[in-house]
């Protein structure tokens, strides 16, 4: 089993309001802010369990990442500016989300 390709390079982008991403397979994208926020992982976003995603308020289309932070090896917890800060972005998901499938 290989190993999920990480990112070697992160960069926030508020002016684009994006995240751009460069992996270390030379893989590379990006990906709105607010596509972020509501793809996040969370629990609050995505539902418990296999049911459907509960209902949400609209993302702001002027939504800014405030801060970003590691977990570990493996993910980054990302603050957002309407206060959502609970969900873990794995470098699978921030792959999938900047380079897709």
């Amino acid at each position: 089993m290989s190993r999920p390709a990480w990112p070697s390079r992160l960069t926030f982008r508020a002016a684009a309001q994006e995240l751009a991403a460069e992996f270390d397979d030379g893989a590379s994208g990006r990906v709105g802010y607010k596509r972020l926020r509501e793809e996040s992982p969370s629990a609050e976003v995505q539902g418990h369990g296999r049911g459907p995603k509960p209902p949400q308020a609209p993302v702001p289309e002027d939504i800014r990442v405030l801060k970003a932070e590691p977990v570990g090896r493996y993910a980054l917890r990302l603050f957002f500016s309407d206060g959502h800060s609970s969900g873990l972005y794995t470098w699978d998901l921030l792959r999938a989300l900047t380079v897709g499938d």
